[in-house]
């Protein structure tokens, strides 16, 4: 056996191949892995662009087995462990030719594909230099040789496409001409050369199984923070004992493992390192505290300033503990926002509060401002790429605006004024714009959601205002997500130019000025207006309230109520100095518009009404930015809202082929009749959108609901989905979907309910009695009569993270007459009506019995397949 450290471009150098054994999992790699690798590549871009000379980041080993050399030299390589960062990387890669090509930069795009991505003198498969899987191969090799199914749906489509976007994305953003050009050079450098891999190479006879498992059973290792204890008291000899006992026990079980950890990397960032990596503070702290090594005195000192920090970072961490009732206040709402993003500066004014030099008010005003940075730019949509880094660099730069003589608070509000790179917040004109229009709902997490909501009802100044802490309140759509035919009457007086009353409501009906807060969720449901008026009017909230006393809920209302709105935020959350924030760029919803046609798989199509609602214009003001840009990625994907080719669409100058967009989508999957619309099995409606786009909060939509748990009417869940399917669908339908649900529950399943206002049915499964570990196939709505099939539930949780097992789930659903299930809809919620149901309940209740089976046998079970994972079954 051989080990040496690598770069990705010298492992991959020359006539050579790495084939992924057949028995191996598919590639399981999804956002979550994907924007890790990528954040710790653009660490690595930012310091190249900076003039530094960055430290390789270490990306992992791979275990390679030689086979056999091929005719002409070629040496092929069995992938043991590593075919995760392996096919992640070919596919960056790929992306990165691609985006060379759409800039017309051939030659770059050339060198990248013949010296990286193929053997360009061998045939078949011989041709490429990875070879996945069989389950893989072919998703693989259309995006090596740009076919027209390229970025199709599933893991290795989803990886071209994250790519694909975000190298979009940070060339476009990267400022001023030629800035692009350089950020790219910048990009291609890290990939090649600057991310370390350990490549262990077996010999004939060797047992690359035993090797594997030593690399992925090695017991637990050390954590920075311990590397950087046993430095700090081997240079202690004689007040080692005294210093551990008084000050690093103390914070140790003050903080706990992970926090320490985090309070050892903040002392670096808010003393001025801006570019502190979690995963190296021992080297770096180590670096820092040389100097002092033979010092004990100094070394004491540097353990009590962290000793000290460690009760300011859990006054951050858990506010209750801060004294000032105005500072506690925000804290609070900066931790109810989650995350860590402020937690630099809250550090850094916290150390000035404690040392006498500004007032607990200056302090609560200063973290107020962050707190509207954070919030005015969930309302206007901006990516949240960059928060983190703004936050690191602020304590530096609020220390230098100290110093040239501003007050705290407006030397915090200045820096976060100053437009640099991502940092943009947006000013009271973008804001306002922004509550009209944006789909808030699809926007942040639903926490943030609802905190947003909360600040609302608590700035009404209720004499008795609501305990937020107490009541289970949800987000409520008042004119509803799934509305009966007279709301969409209602709509149809207002749609005009607007379009369709459908188009209005895909509009409307994720705007702020749509939705409130309600515990009521189940009773008001999809109820016309006049009902939702009687219950909201005998709710607790002033805001619910104020919405029963107008006569309808309509276009104009929803606006006058997000204007209302759009005021009490500008109070609530103030916004950049004048004079210091750069006029706004170019609105963020176009760039939120290129961000979903580029995640768009191949074999999809969407509406421009579709994309309006997911931006927050309208379908008109969508065509002309479309019609503008031609060159727009996806562009073509783009049809009329019954699914035809506009009259105007254009290909970009310089585009070769002769092929319209409906042959050119034809060639990527999708049906057309003999009218010339595309199936509607393949549009992709807003809310798929958001979600290949990363913007849908699904999970928490997950089942919730005990079936015996009375709703907030006292009518128990499972009896309110009953009364609501019997209300809706006919008694044939009724019978059917009620007799698979037996048939559930009767070999062993159970039934959960949703927690939106239509009662949904969930037939789930709970493995070793956990609900941790639930499972669903289906989702059930009485209502609307369609069953969604979660495939963007399952692709998280094993079994079904592995992609063979969804597509077997949709082949055997697609066997059922009246189911048709797009293939490009694999990663997200595709649907078909329960009136299949009636009769075809039996091959249903086959598919769910398949469904119970797989999951419940023994590969289902954690780490039963930890040996086929490739990469160990981390990311």
């Amino acid at each position: 056996m051989h080990a040496q450290e690598t770069t990705f471009s010298k492992l991959v150098h020359g006539e050579t191949q790495f084939q992924v054994p057949l028995y191996q999992r598919t590639y399981t790699w999804q956002r979550d892995e994907l924007r890790q690798l990528w954040d710790d590549v653009l660490e690595l871009v930012e310091d190249k662009r900076a003039g530094n000379e960055p430290a390789a980041h270490f990306l992992g080993s791979v275990v390679l087995a030689p086979e056999r050399v091929a005719a002409g030299g070629m040496q092929r390589w069995l992938v043991v462990d590593g075919q995760q960062r392996l096919t992640t990387l070919m596919l960056a890669f790929t992306a990165l030719r691609d985006r060379h090509r759409a800039r017309g930069r051939e030659k770059k795009a050339a060198r990248i594909h013949d010296l990286i991505l193929v053997n360009s003198y061998q045939d078949g498969t011989d041709h490429y230099r990875l070879l996945p899987t069989q389950a893989d191969r072919e998703a693989f090799v259309a995006c090596v040789d740009s076919l027209p199914t390229a970025g199709g749906p599933g893991n290795i489509g989803g990886a071209y496409r994250f790519f694909l976007a975000v190298l979009t994305e940070g060339e476009e953003g990267a400022g001023e001409e030629g800035a692009g050009d350089e950020w790219v050079r910048a990009v291609e450098s890290v990939l090649r050369d600057l991310l370390s891999i350990v490549s262990i190479t077996a010999a004939e006879g060797d047992n690359v199984y035993r090797i594997f498992e030593s690399i992925n059973n090695t017991g637990v290792g050390l954590s920075q923070s311990d590397l950087l204890r046993n430095y700090l008291f081997m240079c202690l000899p004689k007040r080692g004992e005294t210093v551990y006992r008084n000050l690093w026990l103390p914070m140790q079980e003050l903080l706990g493992p992970a926090r320490l950890e985090l309070l050892v990397w903040l002392d670096l960032v808010v003393g001025g390192d801006t570019r502190a990596k979690q995963s190296e503070i021992y080297r770096d702290q180590k670096k820092r505290l040389e100097p002092l090594s033979s010092n004990e005195a100094a070394l004491e000192a540097e353990v009590l300033r962290l000793r000290v920090r460690a009760g300011r970072l859990m006054r951050i961490v858990e506010p209750w503990r801060e004294s000032d009732p105005d500072l506690r206040d925000v804290l609070e709402r900066l931790a109810r926002w989650s995350g860590q993003t402020h937690y630099p500066l809250a550090l850094l004014l916290l150390d000035r509060l404690d040392e006498g030099r500004c007032a607990p008010g200056e302090v609560a005003t200063a973290l107020s401002y962050a707190e509207s940075y954070l919030v005015r730019r969930l309302f206007a949509g901006n990516s949240t790429t960059g928060n983190n880094r703004t936050f690191m660099e602020l304590p530096k730069e609020v220390e230098r605006e100290l110093e040239n003589g501003r007050p705290l608070a407006d030397a915090v509000r200045h820096a976060l004024s100053i437009k640099t790179g991502t940092r943009v917040w947006p000013s009271d004109a973008t804001t306002r714009e922004s509550i009209r229009g944006r789909p808030f709902y699809k926007s942040g997490r639903s926490n943030q959601r609802f905190e947003v909501l909360r600040r609302f009802e608590e700035s009404y100044g209720a004499r008795e205002p609501v305990d937020f802490t107490k009541a289970k309140l949800t987000v409520e759509h008042v004119l509803p997500q799934q509305p009966a035919q007279q709301w969409f009457d209602l709509l149809a007086e207002e749609a005009g130019e607007s379009g369709s009353p459908e188009e209005l409501h895909a509009q409307l009906v994720h705007t702020l000025g749509n939705l409130t807060l309600s515990g009521d969720n189940a009773r008001l449901s999809n109820h016309p207006f006049r009902r939702k008026q009687q219950i909201l009017d005998s709710s607790a909230l002033r805001m619910n309230q104020s919405i029963a006393g107008v006569e309808r809920w309509g276009r104009a209302e929803i606006l006058a109520r997000a204007d209302e709105l759009a005021d009490r935020a500008l109070q609530l959350w103030p916004g950049p100095l004048d004079g210091v924030v750069h006029a706004d760029a170019e609105w963020a919803g176009w760039g939120e518009l290129r961000q979903a046609l580029l995640s768009m798989p191949a074999g999809t199509w969407t509406t421009y009404g579709d994309l309006a609602a997911l931006v927050g214009t309208s379908a008109v003001a969508v065509g002309n930015h479309i019609g503008t840009r031609p060159a727009l990625h996806g562009a073509h994907r783009v049809l009329t809202a019954d699914g035809k080719v506009s009259s105007g669409f254009r290909w970009p100058e310089g585009h070769t082929g002769a092929s319209g967009p409906r042959e050119v989508l034809e060639r990527e999957g999708v049906p057309f009749d003999g009218r010339g619309r595309a199936r509607r099995s393949h549009r992709l409606t807003a809310s798929d959108l958001a979600t290949l786009a990363g913007k849908d909060d699904f999970e928490s939509e997950a089942p919730a609901r005990d079936p015996e748990r009375p709703a907030s009417d006292g009518e128990p869940a499972a009896t309110r989905f009953e009364k609501l399917l019997h209300d809706n669908q006919t008694p044939e339908t009724v019978a059917g979907v009620l007799a698979c649900l037996r048939f559930w529950t009767g070999r062993g399943g159970t039934l959960d309910y949703g927690r939106r206002s239509e009662t949904s049915c969930f037939p789930t499964l709970s493995l070793g009695g956990s609900r941790a570990r639930s499972l669903w196939p289906l989702a059930l709505y009485p209502v609307t009569g369609t069953a969604e099939v979660v495939f963007q539930h399952l692709k998280r949780r094993p079994p079904f993270d592995d992609e063979q097992l969804r597509r077997e789930l949709m082949a055997r659903l697609n066997a059922v007459e009246g189911i048709d299930l797009a293939a490009a809809k694999l990663d997200l919620r595709p649907a078909f009506q329960l009136d299949v149901f009636a009769e075809h309940g039996e091959e249903l209740g086959g598919v769910l019995e398949w469904f119970a089976h797989t999951v419940e046998s023994p590969q289902a079970r954690p780490g039963a397949e930890k040996a086929a994972r490739g990469d160990g079954g981390a990311a």
